[in-house]
């Protein structure tokens, strides 16, 4: 199943899918979540064109069964220095959760990304995403002992109700 690259008129339909997938009610239907501990929105299209716009480097790939089909999933993925690329957002639709789609399309972004000239792949998880780093641990992801505060006050990543959240940084050499 290949990645496509996201078209500005699919940023609407990408936020949509990141939304449900980890907030609110429908968020419940998969295993991704975070609407036990964050509330609001996870993105929005402006959002994702202004990041898009301030890191020309960034790619977004959308999965398709098909050029044009349905949105099945979405990755983010941005140059990070030194061989490493950072992947984001990787996300399903919740309703999908259970065909082995994050696998499928976890393995084409990081295929992508060797194609760049990458040696490895990095990315931020909540730390209280157990199920979540455990399922990374299982395709070779490793925490690297680096934390990141989460951005407490900016609204652009939610409305936590809990104050011991952050970020680890996992890695994998690819």
């Amino acid at each position: 199943m290949p990645l496509f690259a996201a078209a500005a008129s699919d940023l609407p339909a990408i936020a949509d899918l990141v939304n449900s997938a980890y907030r609110g009610d429908s968020s419940r239907q998969g295993w991704t979540t975070e609407a036990d501990y964050i509330g609001g929105q996870r993105t929005d299209a402006e959002i994702l064109a202004r990041d898009l716009a301030e890191a020309p480097s960034a790619r977004l790939l959308t999965l398709r069964d098909e050029a044009g089909g349905p949105l099945l999933g979405c990755v983010w993925l941005e140059p990070a220095g030194q061989d490493a690329w950072y992947l984001g957002m990787l996300t399903v639709r919740p309703d999908l959760q259970d065909r082995q789609l994050g696998r499928t399309m976890l393995d084409a972004a990081e295929a992508y990304v060797r194609e760049q000239g990458a040696g490895r792949v990095r990315m931020t998880v909540v730390n209280l995403r157990d199920t979540l780093i455990a399922w990374y641990g299982r395709r070779g992801y490793a925490p690297t002992g680096e934390r990141r505060p989460f951005p407490y006050g900016d609204q652009r990543f939610g409305e936590p109700t809990r104050e011991d959240l952050e970020f680890i940084v996992l890695e994998k050499a690819i």
